[in-house]
């Protein structure tokens, strides 16, 4: 009996099926557009592997490395510095939060 391959044969594939469009970049895959306090925004779900930590906007809380999360941007002209990074069940639930968050005294601005 011959061992397994769990590795996929390159040579079987055309060249056009492995250029193909579908077989895109995760990340651009995961992006959709969504209107948010009356504008559009595109949104981004990413996997938090970046390694940082991300403050949400939402509930001012931290988004440790490692976890998965929503980056929103609005969708007219917006630069880097315009994205957010939000929990995914705070993005769900922005419409119903609050925009009047209390942080402490102790408590960074980023």
């Amino acid at each position: 009996m011959s061992p397994r391959r769990n590795q996929t044969r390159s040579w079987s594939k055309s060249a056009a099926d492995r250029e193909s469009p579908a077989a895109a970049p995760l990340g651009g895959s995961l992006r959709r557009t969504e209107s948010f306090r009356g504008e559009d925004w595109v949104v981004q779900t990413v996997a938090g592997t970046a390694g940082r930590h991300y403050r949400c906007p939402g509930c001012d809380q931290e988004i440790p490395p490692g976890v998965g999360h929503v980056v929103a941007w609005p969708s007219h002209g917006a630069g880097v510095d315009d994205r957010r990074h939000w929990h995914r069940a705070c993005w769900a639930a922005r419409e119903r939060r609050g925009s009047d968050i209390q942080r402490g005294r102790g408590a960074p601005r980023y």
